[in-house]
């Protein structure tokens, strides 16, 4: 089970040189259920993810998820039947102390068609952390509610929300 929060950012935070860096490239075979392929530096998987079963929560995303590994032949192969664009972006994997424990936060800068659009993720070990989570003042909106900014809506539609 995934529960995350998703934010638009304010400001990159500085030094992100400190932080761990991937270079993440993505693309959808289909959006329901979310199948999708991905290439994180030199690892590739498909992932599936589900919301059957999982009740909806205001401000929160929660699915079901699973990973299984792909070569990089089978990811390249795929890579031609994804429907409308291959996500590029860089993420940026840092730790964040809130309310006694340190949650990740994956600071996504994209590229490509999404050139300068800055996304951060939460993810949470419950619903109630997320609802207790106190933001960075570098992020903005909780942007986890609307479809326009889940990854699979961006590569599939195509748009430009920058």
């Amino acid at each position: 089970m995934e529960i995350e929060k998703k934010f638009l950012v304010l400001k990159i935070p500085e030094n992100l040189d400190q932080w761990k860096a991937s270079v993440i490239q993505q693309g959808y075979l289909c959006t329901d259920p979310v199948i999708r392929i991905r290439r994180m530096d030199d690892q590739y998987m498909l992932t599936y993810k589900s919301k059957q079963g999982v009740q909806k929560v205001a401000g929160v995303c929660i699915n079901q998820e699973e990973e299984l590994p792909l070569t990089r032949e089978s990811y390249q192969h795929l890579t031609g039947k994804i429907d409308g664009v291959l996500i590029e972006k860089t993420r940026y994997t840092m730790g964040y102390p809130s309310g006694g424990r340190t949650y990740k936060i994956e600071l996504d800068i994209f590229h490509g068609h999404y050139e300068g659009m800055v996304l951060a993720e939460v993810e949470f070990p419950s619903e109630e952390e997320a609802d207790q989570f106190v933001p960075p003042n570098w992020f903005a909106e909780n942007v986890s509610d609307d479809c326009h900014y889940s990854n699979a809506y961006l590569a599939t539609n195509c748009e430009s929300l920058h």
